[in-house]
Parts: C-alpha cells; sequence; structure tokens
C-alpha cells in the first residue's frame, strides 16, 4: 500500500514500479487474448450459428464496447476510493471465467450474453490501472510507462489470432475459447499476492468531502484538450478497431486461406509490428513532449495519417502476400497514439479523477470507435452484398477508412492548447 511513484527514468524506477508495470501488461496481454479471439472465429461461428456479418457486427462491436464502457464508469469511481489492484484482481477473474463459457454457446443470444459478460468484466480493469502506473511514474515518464502496458494490446491480438486461429482449425472455435480463458485465472492469483497499491499522489478525500459522480464528469469535460482528445481518439479508433476486428474475415473470405494460416501470420505481424509502433509512439512522446506538450497530440496526427493510403492498398492488393505485405506500415502506427493520449489523460486530470479521467476516456472510445467501428462494417457489407456481392466487405472497409482524415484533423486542433491546459492541471493539482 505504501509503494511510492517513480521518480526518474523507466529503466531506473523502483523495483515495485517495473514489477507492477510488467504484471499489469500481463493483465492487458490477457484482456487482448479474451477480446480479440473472437475476430479470428468469426467465419466457423457464422457457418456454424447461421449469423449474418450485422450480427457478427453486434457480437464483436457495439454490444460489447456499450457494456464495457459502461462498466467502466463505475468501477473507475470505485477505483479512486479503494483498491486498484484487488478492482483489476475481480475484473481479470470474471472475464477469463466467462471466455470460457463462450465456447459452451449454442445460438446468437447465449453468445451475445457472454460476451457481455466479458465486456463488463474487462471494463474494471483499464482505468485502474492506468491510475495505478500514474502514481507510479510521473509526468515526462507516464507516456513511456503508458505505452509499455499498452504493448499489451498487439501482443494480446498475437497470441489470440494465432493460437486462436490454430485451435479453431485443429479442435473447433468452441475449444479456442475454453483454452484462452483460463490463464487469466493463475494470472488474477499472482497479482493479488504479490503487487502492492501504490501510494496515492494526493490522499483520497474522506467520504463527506468526495464530490460526486456529477462534479467529477463536470470537471473532466470542462477541460478543453479533453474534449479535443476524445473527439480524435474515437475517431481514430472508429476505424482502427473495425478494420482490426474484420481484417481476419476478408482475408479468409478474400484469398480462401485458412484461420490457422490468417491467424498465424496476421498475429505476428500485429505483435511485431504494433508492438514496436506502440513502444516508439510513447518513447517518442515523451521524448519530444517534454519540450512542447503539443506534439502528444501532433506526433499521432501524423501517424495515422500515413496509414491511410496502407490501407486502400490492402483492400485491393491483388494476393494474399501483398495485402500482408502493405499491412505492416498501418499495424506499425495505428496503435501508437495510446501512450501520448492516455499518458496525457492522466496529466490533465486532478489526482484523485485519474481512475475516472480514464474512464471517461475509455467510454467514448468504447462507444463511438469500438463499438460502432466493427458494427458499421457488418452494416455496410450486408448493404453493399447486393451491388457488390462478395466484394461487399472490401468495399465496406474501405469506406471506414476515410474516417482517419477527421481524427487527423482532431488530434492537430488538439495539440494548440495541451502545453497549456497540462500547466494548469499542474498547478491546480499542487
Amino acid at each position: 500500500m505504501d509503494q511510492s511513484p517513480a521518480k526518474s527514468g523507466i529503466g531506473q524506477a523502483s523495483g515495485a514500479a517495473r514489477y507492477a508495470l510488467l504484471i499489469l501488461f500481463l493483465v492487458y496481454v490477457v484482456n487482448m487474448i479474451d477480446r480479440q479471439i473472437l475476430s479470428i472465429l468469426m467465419e466457423p461461428i457464422k457457418k456454424d450459428l447461421n449469423l449474418s456479418d450485422t450480427q457478427l457486427g453486434l457480437l464483436s462491436g457495439l454490444s460489447f464496447a456499450l457494456f464495457f464502457a459502461i462498466a467502466g464508469i463505475p468501477i473507475a469511481r470505485l477505483a479512486d476510493r479503494t483498491s486498484r489492484r484487488n478492482i483489476i484482481v475481480a475484473s481479470l477473474v470474471v472475464w477469463s471465467g466467462l471466455t470460457a463459457v463462450c465456447g459452451m454457446a449454442q445460438n446468437f443470444w447465449q453468445l451475445l450474453l457472454a460476451r457481455i459478460g466479458v465486456a463488463v468484466g474487462e471494463g474494471g480493469s483499464g482505468p485502474a490501472a492506468h491510475s495505478m502506473l500514474a502514481d507510479y511514474f510521473p509526468h515526462g515518464q507516464r507516456s513511456t510507462a503508458l505505452a509499455i502496458y499498452s504493448c499489451g494490446v498487439p501482443i494480446g491480438i498475437l497470441f489470440g489470432l494465432a493460437v486462436g486461429g490454430w485451435i479453431s482449425q485443429e479442435f473447433g472455435w468452441r475449444m479456442a475459447f475454453f483454452v484462452v480463458g483460463m490463464p487469466g485465472l493463475l494470472l488474477g492469483l499472482v497479482m493479488f499476492l504479490t503487487v502492492k497499491e501504490p501510494a496515492r499522489e494526493t490522499l483520497p478525500p474522506k467520504i463527506e468531502d468526495r464530490p460526486s459522480v456529477a462534479v467529477v464528469l463536470r470537471t473532466i469535460w470542462s477541460n478543453r484538450s479533453f474534449r479535443r482528445l476524445s473527439a480524435a481518439t474515437s475517431l481514430h479508433v472508429f476505424a482502427a478497431y473495425g478494420l482490426l476486428q474484420w481484417n481476419p474475415t476478408f482475408l479468409i473470405r478474400t484469398y480462401d486461406v485458412g484461420p490457422a494460416q490468417v491467424g498465424l501470420y496476421l498475429g505476428l505481424i500485429v505483435g511485431v509490428t504494433s508492438g514496436i509502433g506502440t513502444f516508439v509512439g510513447g518513447w517518442l512522446g515523451d521524448l519530444i513532449g517534454r519540450k512542447n506538450a503539443g506534439w502528444y497530440a501532433w506526433l499521432p496526427a501524423i501517424e495515422i495519417l500515413i496509414t491511410v493510403p496502407f490501407y486502400f492498398a490492402v483492400y485491393f492488393a491483388p494476393t494474399f502476400e501483398l495485402a500482408l505485405l502493405f499491412l505492416i506500415i498501418p499495424t506499425l502506427l495505428s496503435n501508437a497514439f495510446t501512450g501520448p493520449i492516455f499518458g496525457t489523460i492522466q496529466s490533465l486530470a486532478p489526482p484523485n479523477m485519474r481512475a475516472m479521467a480514464a474512464a471517461l476516456l475509455i467510454f467514448i472510445m468504447s462507444v463511438l470507435g469500438q463499438g460502432l467501428g466493427p458494427q458499421a462494417i457488418g452494416l455496410m457489407s450486408d448493404l453493399f452484398k447486393a451491388s457488390a456481392g462478395e466484394d461487399s466487405l472490401r468495399w465496406a472497409m474501405s469506406v471506414i477508412v476515410l474516417t482517419k482524415f477527421l481524427a487527423t484533423w482532431q488530434f492537430a486542433v488538439a495539440g494548440k492548447h495541451l502545453e497549456e491546459d497540462i500547466a494548469a492541471a499542474r498547478s491546480a493539482a499542487a
């Protein structure tokens, strides 16, 4: 309970801080395995349960993201008052167990309910983890620390796609859910026994002095930089997560490749290149953001803009191999925003509202981005079926790419006031 935040570079941080970062990274890996495995299983699930693309989009997008986001707000409120470690452990056990339950679903509605349960469990982890890391690592190091934590996304996707694809092809999609759900239960025990709650930058207020949820949300939302960054991030995730979720299905349908092969190659591309991009994005954000905080937003704007032509190349590539080759650059850059943006949000928020600030951002980007992105692609794919036939998914994904221009614009505008707003937040906290 009494671990002090690190005051030097990541490499020189206290052993407790570095160990906590490692465990939280592993928790995020398990989180993403259990969340993303559905993407490599959608085609066999569609055939087995006789589902439409719209139903697949609902399973992988809106239903998951909506409950994930809604659950995050009250759990984050609790995390700003009580043990964040215990909240993460409980959430981990819940979502891991329910991931295994997904393998027993006999129809669309049973699978939908199980996935909603996974979403509620996962909703409790992110905000609490962000808040813990903000107390372990000070401003100027948070972008790097949260980038390392966020590397759990590509690594989790790698294992989710590669392992899930192989198990699905060899033993069926139900077994894939069973297998990936089990490790989280063991990791939860390890975290409970070995990770200590860090000391908060400011003490939690007494019960009678705690601001209401309305006051907390109003305080966070009143920050102009927070509003801009929320809009920019949601627009980017709307496209990026929708495309990520449908990429395996697109490759399987378009190039007639098996799920094991797609899962392995796509998993390696995401795991390696996105992992590198996530870490470098956070490190570079701290490197140049220390001199001018605006770069915490301008850097993601540049990275996202670069991805656009490569995405179009992917979806109109003549061969499977070329599609994978073109996918390397957008995969490298699409997740690089996480460290700079998540770290900046923690620097903008009052210390006793950091979990809620992370939860509010995750709520917005989950509902508008992760929720509507896969759903929009599924709906458009079904709508385009009459005119585009088997190419309907290709055209639906290409339309979604255009959203990245709007995201770039919002990130560019957001950077204008970041320096001033972070300085004001630090003065208020002092």
